[in-house]
């Protein structure tokens, strides 16, 4: 258990002295059948979506938090994961002061936000298996340092961090710990939302785009304490989650069995593509990955990428990155994608 952690030092001074906007539907909430709502000045003609959304998301929240084990006010759901994002560096990190810690290769918004806030970044490579350089990365937290990011399991290369050294970091930073677990559904670990209670300091993201199938809806979850949330709601947008996206989240977490199915279909196509990869001459090496989707290295990576243009299959080519060159990331795709694929790879 992290002891001696205070997130009021955390916060820029701005936002700690802010009083939160307030709206229509935050100081009075739907409640029942027969009212006559003439406080918000909205088009009174029913048409499903002619007034404003809850703001707090509340039915939606109660049913993720109750799957996750978690109180209501330990969950804030943004549009998309980038909102949350944002969230956070708009709270916490000072521009032109603060800095962020973040480990390529990884997920590119980092770096955007930090460069969209005028907040310092500083960048630790990830070690040749994709692990976190702990002597490293600590040496490079300073006192300005108000955030660090691991994304586990990791964009592009797929593989989970291990435990052990995120957790070396909960415990000696006095920062904010960020884990970005985009792709946590697809792994065989343990989120680390079952450890929230240990760590104050402890911030996890998760999205319905992977998982779950809606990447259209835009919808973000961020799993923290309630001081935490309670910041971060303070300054998010007073509707941020539209109508529409809150009644199509609430049907597709409900249904557990579904996701269930489909992460079940995802998770053994990605071993069918590991077992047909090991047949193509030009990959030279399949990483390791807890996600739904396999980076590869290859012999020529803008060839063959072209080539698959060619024949109608999008890859990314993820060479750009760092300890990433030559290397195709293939998402998992139905069972007659994939075999599209396979067939398209014996040709080249």
């Amino acid at each position: 258990m992290k002891k001696d952690f205070n997130i009021e030092s955390l916060v820029r001074d701005n936002v700690a002295r802010m009083k939160p906007y307030s709206s229509a539907r935050d100081e009075f909430k739907a409640v029942g059948e027969g009212m006559i709502f003439l406080d918000a000045n909205e088009n009174p003609f029913d048409n499903g979506v002619n007034r404003y959304p809850d703001p707090q998301q509340r039915t939606l929240k109660s049913v993720l938090a109750r799957q996750k084990g978690v109180q209501p006010n330990q969950l804030l759901i943004g549009n998309g994961s980038d909102e949350v994002l944002d969230l956070l560096f708009r709270a916490f990190c000072e521009p032109g002061r603060d800095n962020i810690i973040f480990q390529p290769p990884t997920y590119g918004m980092y770096k955007v936000l930090a460069e969209t806030n005028a907040v310092a970044y500083k960048e630790v490579l990830l070690d040749e298996e994709f692990q976190p350089q702990m002597a490293e990365l600590k040496n490079t937290i300073d006192d300005c340092t108000k955030m660090v990011f691991f994304c586990s399991p990791n964009n592009p290369s797929g593989n989970t961090f291990d435990a052990d050294k995120i957790e070396v970091i909960l415990q000696d930073f006095s920062g904010l710990v960020v884990i970005d677990e985009a792709y946590i559904d697809f792994s065989e670990e343990n989120s680390w939302i079952n450890r929230l209670d240990e760590f104050p300091n402890l911030v996890i993201t998760q999205t319905l785009s992977k998982a779950y199938g809606m990447a259209g809806i835009r919808i973000g979850l961020s799993y923290a304490s309630a001081e935490i949330i309670s910041i971060l709601n303070k300054i998010k947008p007073p509707y941020n989650v539209n109508q529409l996206s809150q009644q199509r989240a609430l049907e597709r977490v409900e249904n557990v069995e579904e996701v269930a199915y489909e992460v079940a279909l995802l998770k053994a196509q990605r071993e069918e593509l590991y077992e047909a990869f090991t047949e193509i001459d030009f990959i030279e090496k399949m990483h390791e990955s807890d996600a739904n989707f396999i980076l590869v290295k290859v012999d020529d990576a803008l060839k063959r990428y072209n080539q698959l243009l060619e024949q109608g299959i999008v890859a990314r080519n993820r060479s750009n990155q760092p300890r990433c060159e030559n290397t195709l990331r293939f998402t998992v795709g139905t069972k007659e994608e994939n075999k599209q694929l396979i067939k398209v790879l014996q040709k080249l």
